[in-house]
């Protein structure tokens, strides 16, 4: 699956996707483009996945017709550290997620 972690992520987290084939908006080309037009260049782009701790973008940003899917990530701070705890959560929703859909792992 091709992940692509939002610029608000701590780049290291990259490294845990195993299995996945992971990039950052900065490696991608994507940096500086607002939540709609970087959905719509990841999904042209052929990523599967937007990984982002935005909790604003599922309600308003919508994925009808699109192929990507969206994961909201909510931890308890944005540090590295705190987002690891969340890891099997999150590849535990990679596993069932569906185009179009968006998924909150997480709670705050």
């Amino acid at each position: 699956m091709r992940l692509l972690l939002d610029e608000c992520i701590d780049e290291g987290l990259r490294h845990h996707f195993t299995g996945h084939e992971c990039q950052t908006c900065r490696y991608a080309g994507l940096t500086g483009l607002a939540n709609g037009a970087l959905l719509a260049a990841a999904d042209q782009a052929g990523f599967d996945v937007l990984i982002t701790v935005d909790q604003n973008m599922p309600s308003q940003q919508s994925l009808r017709g699109r192929a990507i899917s969206l994961l909201v990530v909510r931890a308890r701070t944005t540090n590295l550290d705190d987002l690891l705890l969340l890891m099997p959560d999150v590849l535990s929703a990679l596993e069932t997620l569906r185009p179009g859909e968006a998924v909150r792992i997480g709670a705050r």
